[in-house]
Parts: C-alpha cells; structure tokens; sequence
C-alpha cells in the first residue's frame, strides 16, 4: 500500500475542485504538497486553507500543463522543493461542449494537450523520481466519459478514453518491471465543481441557451461533493486500487456499459432525462420554499 501520512505529492489541477480537495485531505492526513494550476490567485488561497489545516511543507506553482515546458520545470521545482516526492496526481482537465461536427480542429487540439498530453507529459515528467522511492503511486484522473461515450462530447470522451488506455496500459508495464510505482486510474461520475461553467463551446454553436442548458443539467446531476472524491481517491491510493470508481452513477454506468457495451446510451438518456427533471423540480421547490 501507499502510506500517505509522511508522504508527499504533487497536484495539477489544485487551485479548484477535486484538485483542491485532494490538497486539503492529503494535508490533513500529514502529506507534503506540490500544488499546480493555471490560476496563481486559487492556488495562494489554497495553500492558505492547508497552512490552517496542518502545518504541512507547501510549494505552489503556476503550470499549464498544455505546455510540456512547463510540466517538466514544474517536475524539478517539485522534486527539489520535496526530495521523498512519491504521489503524481494528473487531475486538471477542461471541458468543451459540441458534437464533432461543431468543434474545430484547434479546439480539440487543446481539449487534448490539457486532458490527455497533460497526463502523459506529467507521467512522463515524475516518474524518474518516483521509481527512486521506497513505494509511490500516480493517480490518473480520467471521466465516467473515459466508460461511457455519450453525444455531445466526441472530443472529451476521445481524451478521457485516451487517458483510460495509457494508464491502463502503463499499470501492466510498471507491474511487469518490478517497480515500486503503483498507478490508480480515477473514472469520478458528476461531481460539483466548475468544470461545466468554465468549459468552451464549439466555433459552430452559436445558440448561448445549449449552454446555459448544459450547465444546468451538470448541476442538476453533479450531486458528488469534491470532498467526497477525495476521499475516495485517497483510499484507492492507500489500497493500491487500480480503477477508482466516483459517486452511484459512475458505478451505474459502467455495469450498464458491461451489460450492453453497444446499446447502453437509451437507457442513460432515459434515465439522465428522469433523473434531471426530478432533481431541477426538486431545487425549485426548495428555492420557491425558501
């Protein structure tokens, strides 16, 4: 298993969401952090949340991780910064709304750089340190998307698929080696974070209510907590898990997919489409009550 009190870890992706819930629990439970993100401001006031946490070694980076440049001095910061480095999370990852008919080639382009080449640059960045280590783990943040491939998201699903394969593949190549790095590869369903709210729209849609309808279904599904992920995370790590499964859908739909791996997506849809309806009219009967 992978020890977490004592231990330290780098987290792309930090400065919101999982990433930063990931940073507050690990640091509760005695762990070092390297926190990276875009957002400079996010991450200062995380790394506030963790100093009132525990009194825990903290570094902060600004990294796109769309620039493997950037990865690799984020890698040698955080390994000279924390010597005994020994967790990898690759979580940050944005979102892009549109079937592939609507979406340029540019735009997938940087869906991938951030969702997979990410992932792969940040893998390939860490792992010489944490091959040295008495026992580490990289956690590999796919979707419930990387399982299942509903319409709309061609190109998050391809990434999220994408990071599936690569992790899945590099778990059996680390095992075979001997090594003492352990991979564990996230598949988290809805979770409430601003991944929707933030995410891009495809050059070919110009109807601005597809998106404000698109938001407004993720937050009706989203029911997960970024805290409640993180302690699944977390577990997985301290087991050594593989596959980590987030929230009651994300578990749904994978024995859905396994079921009926070619005709799954009518039944999600109608099950999305009720269990949507149900949750809005439930939110505006609380607000009118309110």
């Amino acid at each position: 298993m992978t020890t977490i009190p004592g231990a330290a870890a780098a987290i792309t992706g930090a400065a919101s969401g999982i990433g930063r819930a990931l940073a507050l629990e690990l640091a509760r439970r005695g762990c070092d952090l390297a926190l990276a993100d875009r957002d400079e401001a996010g991450l200062q006031a995380v790394a506030a949340e963790v100093a009132k946490i525990a009194p825990r070694k903290v570094s902060v980076h600004r990294v796109d991780v769309a620039e493997p440049s950037q990865i690799t001095a984020f890698a040698e910061a955080a390994g000279a910064a924390h010597p005994k480095l020994n967790i990898v999370v690759n979580n940050a990852g944005v979102a892009l709304l549109g079937e592939f008919g609507e979406i340029e080639q540019a735009q997938m382009e940087w869906l991938f750089n951030i969702n997979f080449w990410g992932v792969v640059h940040g893998t390939r960045a860490f792992l010489p340190l944490l091959a040295r280590q008495r026992e580490a783990h990289i956690v590999n943040i796919s979707s419930i998307f990387g399982i299942v491939a509903p319409p709309g998201q061609s190109a998050y699903c391809a990434a999220k698929f994408a990071v599936r394969g690569f992790s899945e593949s590099l778990r059996h190549e680390l095992a075979v080696a001997n090594s003492p790095v352990r991979l564990s590869v996230v598949h988290p369903g809805g979770v409430a974070t601003s991944i929707a709210r933030n995410s891009r729209t495809g050059a070919g849609i110009t109807d601005n209510a597809r998106r404000a309808q698109s938001i407004e279904r993720f937050d009706a599904l989203a029911r997960t907590t970024p805290a409640t992920a993180a302690l699944r995370i977390i577990a997985g790590i301290e087991k050594n898990a593989p596959r980590i499964l987030i929230g009651k859908d994300a578990r749904l739909m994978d024995l859905l997919q396994r079921f009926r791996p070619a005709t799954y997506w009518k039944v999600m849809q109608r099950q999305i489409e009720k269990t949507t309806a149900r949750r809005m009219a439930r939110d505006a009967a609380r607000q009118l009550a309110e």
